[in-house]
Formats: C-alpha cells, sequence, structure tokens
C-alpha cells in the first residue's frame, strides 16, 4: 500500500476522476464461514490467506472501517484502497487516508461536520450457509468497548444468486410469548451443545430482488443468499447460538462486544436485547423491504432508465438500484455522496469506464467500485449503456440521513 505523498495522491485521485473515485476490491476471510463462491472472487482463491484465516466470504464495499478478525488480522483489512495514477503508475491509496484529508470535499461537509469520516459501508456476504443467531450492540452498549452501535440492511442481488446455499431463510426477533427466562437459559447452556436458541424465533424465506432491516438489539441468523449488506461503520457483534449446521460456535464469540468488568454475566448478554424489537408480532410489516421507486416509474422508464429505493427504513444509511436500459445515457443527481458496486453490464460513467468482471483474482483491480464525491452527485453523473441488449445495473449506498429518502 502506497505511504508516500498521499496529500498529493489524494488530490491527483479527485482530480483524475473528476469527483468520482475508483477502488480497489476489498476482501475479508472469516475463520467462523464457508464460502458460498457467489462473489466473482477466483475458484483458487478462496483460501488464499490460508486455513487458519478461513474462506473468504466477503467483499467490503466503500469501506474505511477495519475488520476485527482476532490476532490474525491483516493490515488495513476491509478498509477500501482508492486508485490513482502517478507519473505513469498505478498506485493506491486507502479511502480513509483520503477522506481525512480531503474532508468535506469527498463526503460533504454535512456528513464531515457531524461525523468527521464516512460513517457507513456495505458488503457482499456470502455464506454456504447459515450463521448463528447473533446481535449487533446499539451505541449505548457498543461504547462500553470503544465501538458503534451497528444497524444493517440486506439486499439479495439476483445477479449474485444463481444457486440459494443450503439455507435460504433467515430467523428474525424472537417469537412473542417468549419469556426472557427462557433466553436467558439458552445463553446458559452456550457450552453444552446446541442451546436451541432458534426454538424461539421464526425465520422467513428470502427472495432475491428484495431484503430486510436490521437495527441493532435484533438477534438475526442470517441465511444463505448473497447478501448485500449496507451497514454502519462498526463491526460489533456477539453470537448467541452455539451450534449451526453440526459447527461448534467458540464461547467467545459469545462474550464478543462484552465490557471485561461483565465478562460471565449472562444479564448483560440479555441487556443488549432490544427486547420491544424483537417481539414485535409484525416483523414482515415494520422490517421487510420490497423495492420501491424513487420517482414516477413510466417517467423514468421514458428517460432510459429505472432506479429503486432497496434498503430505506434505517437513518444511518440507505441504497439505491439504478439499472441503465441498452443504449441509453442517462444524468443521475443525488443530494448525497455514495459508494457504487457494478452488478451487470459495461458502459462508461463520467470519466470511468465502468464494467462488471466474471472472475476476479485475488489482488486483482476491477472496474466495478468507485466513490462519488457529494459535488459531483449533485452534478449530476453521467452514464452511458454501451451494450445493445443487456442492462447495465449499480448498487449504490448512502451515509446517515439521505436528503434524497423521502417515501
Amino acid at each position: 500500500m502506497e505511504t508516500l505523498n498521499k496529500s498529493s495522491l489524494a488530490a491527483q485521485a479527485l482530480e483524475q476522476g473528476k469527483g468520482i473515485l475508483r477502488l480497489a476490491p476489498t476482501w475479508v476471510p472469516r475463520s467462523f464461514c464457508v464460502p458460498g463462491r457467489r462473489i466473482k472472487l477466483h475458484p483458487d482463491d478462496y483460501y488464499v490467506l490460508g486455513g487458519v484465516r478461513g474462506g473468504i466470504d466477503e467483499r467490503w464495499l466503500s469501506s474505511t472501517t477495519p475488520a476485527k478478525n482476532g490476532p490474525l488480522t491483516g493490515e488495513n483489512e476491509g478498509l477500501s484502497a482508492v486508485v490513482v495514477q502517478d507519473g505513469g503508475e498505478e498506485k493506491q491509496i486507502l479511502l480513509k487516508d483520503v477522506i481525512d484529508e480531503l474532508k468535506g470535499a469527498v463526503i460533504g461537509d454535512r456528513l464531515w461536520d457531524e461525523y468527521q469520516s464516512w460513517p457507513m459501508y456495505s458488503k457482499f456476504f456470502d455464506n454456504m450457509g447459515p450463521l448463528p443467531h447473533h446481535i449487533h450492540h446499539n451505541d449505548e452498549h457498543a461504547a462500553k468497548i470503544g465501538q458503534l452501535g451497528k444497524p444493517e440492511a440486506y439486499y439479495f442481488p439476483p445477479q449474485l444468486n444463481n444457486h440459494g446455499g443450503d439455507f435460504p431463510y433467515t430467523f428474525f426477533g424472537i417469537a412473542p410469548g417468549t419469556t426472557k427466562e427462557e433466553i436467558k437459559e439458552c445463553l446458559m447452556n452456550f457450552t453444552k451443545g446446541d442451546n436451541k436458541i432458534t426454538m424461539y424465533s421464526q425465520a422467513f424465506p428470502l427472495i432475491p430482488g428484495t431484503g430486510w432491516d436490521v437495527p441493532p438489539g435484533m438477534l438475526h441468523a442470517p441465511g444463505s443468499l448473497c447478501t448485500y449488506e449496507p451497514q454502519k461503520a462498526s463491526d460489533v457483534f456477539a453470537m448467541y447460538q452455539s451450534l449451526v449446521n453440526e459447527a461448534i460456535i467458540p464461547e467467545e464469540l459469545l462474550w464478543n462486544g462484552t465490557p471485561a468488568d461483565r465478562m460471565g454475566d449472562y444479564d448483560q448478554l440479555m441487556e443488549v436485547i432490544d427486547w420491544e424489537l424483537n417481539t414485535n408480532p409484525n416483523l414482515l410489516e415494520t422490517r421487510f423491504m420490497r423495492p420501491k421507486p424513487v420517482r414516477d416509474l413510466a417517467e423514468m422508464e421514458a428517460e432510459g432508465y429505472v432506479e429503486n429505493w432497496v434498503c430505506y427504513r434505517s437513518d444511518a444509511f440507505s441504497a439505491k438500484e439504478l439499472t441503465v436500459a441498452p443504449g441509453a445515457t442517462v444524468t443521475i443527481k443525488d443530494a448525497a455522496a455514495y459508494g457504487l458496486i457494478m452488478m451487470q453490464g459495461h458502459g462508461k460513467m463520467g470519466e470511468w469506464n465502468v464494467e462488471t468482471p466474471a472472475l476476479i483474482r485475488y489482488g486483482q483491480l476491477t472496474n466495478d467500485e468507485f466513490f462519488v464525491t457529494e459535488s459531483a452527485a449533485q452534478a449530476g453523473v453521467t452514464i452511458t449503456n454501451h451494450s445493445s441488449v443487456d442492462p447495465l445495473v449499480m448498487l449504490k449506498h448512502f451515509g446517515p440521513n439521505n436528503p434524497d429518502l423521502v417515501l
């Protein structure tokens, strides 16, 4: 990773892309996961970091958030890098460094003044099986270990779900009528094999082209569809289920996120649970997300594109799916900065050629991921679909309180 002349490299990157930064792919392994092999990484590279690190089943997008992967975590793991031409040589500089230096010129003064950082990231989560029933702490509980709380959301891109994996169902929440004592007993039985906590939950089938909202404090066991996950800039979690697919979950992950002075205190684990949120009998009505057009559908189609909100229930982030018709050229304006990832097709976006790779080697650069500064977004990004038959599709992830998000 290039560490010299960050100032000039950051300015050069901004100028070269006319306000649109090209990003390098960011791959993240998880030792407790089995890759679903749908994120276009070369088959030889899913375990390229070594068996002890586990398989690569995540690609992080527009990330200034380091991955929390234990003592073996690699330098800059989870952090996105900007690709910049410098004297005829291709170099990289961390997106975090670019934003720290250029501040509002990248993410806009509104976000910089409030957060002094890019306060979200997105990822592709690609697991062959389900994850354990787990929880993300809210800001209050995460602050006890020096982290931020973590709301997140799911969208299941059709382009990455040619198969559903082993269990394309996600458990959400706690079944109404369950007592706190029953859940606490499950947690106390964590080291005794299967603690059977999903007995007190309900699972929903996962449908490509739809999504779910997952606030902090809500128990959830993500299913095996490949998932696009916008989320707050945090990697805090605790695993509350002890056995999944006959694999034992280490007890240390139960206490992950617990302050040192409350280790072993099951009441602390219970306090992290937002009981009212989890036992809401209307989870489908309040947490499920169908795509919603950003404006009149017929008007958009007449102009050569369709844009839908796909994640819209959280004030910590939002996401859109943009589809440009074959052969069309459109100019899309947004009120806020955003990261984007190409899902289908190829063409031109501003100064950049954009394309959707079919296969990516670990360490290979691509033309499928970018970051659009607030000024470029507000001025309008011109996109041309160079295919005569294939739609050009991208997903766009935004920071908190998107001014355009009015439903």
